[in-house]
């Protein structure tokens, strides 16, 4: 299994009056995860919606272990964990660098769609895109 790696610092503005980092920020973290993990796989996001391929999410979910805090360094483990040609499940870890525990852990399900919005089987329809993905998929 293929896991990307990306690097965060918590921002003040994503803490709340505890000091601790507002649980809807951690889906923001999930979606820079997955656009560097599609990047780094070779293909912007945004060369995959010119392909006409849209990932809107389906479904997310998120296990708070631990809170981040103001100025954490946090790496952003994203990886595909199931793949088919009409849906992508991404799994996620927030890990703190300082003493590399998981704080947080996710995943968001996602269907590939057309520029309509009508769902398609890119391993059919659009297999340029569904082998750059599925080169990561498949990684060990």
């Amino acid at each position: 299994m293929y896991v990307n790696e990306t690097k965060i610092k918590v921002r003040y503005v994503e803490t709340d009056q505890m000091g601790i980092v507002h649980h809807s920020n951690y889906y923001a973290w999930f979606e820079v995860g997955r656009t560097e993990f599609i990047v780094d796989a070779g293909m912007p996001y945004s060369e995959m919606e010119k392909h006409g391929v849209m990932l809107p999410v389906l479904e997310s979910n998120c296990k708070y272990i631990e809170g981040a805090k103001y100025e954490d360094e946090l790496t952003i483990q994203t990886w595909i964990e199931e793949m088919n040609g009409a849906k992508a499940v991404f799994g996620y870890n927030v890990v703190r660098d300082s003493d590399k525990k998981v704080i947080a852990k996710g995943s968001t399900k996602h269907a590939f769609v057309s520029d309509e919005f009508k769902i398609i089987n890119i391993k059919k329809n659009k297999p340029d895109v569904w082998s750059i993905l599925e080169k990561r998929y498949t990684a060990k």
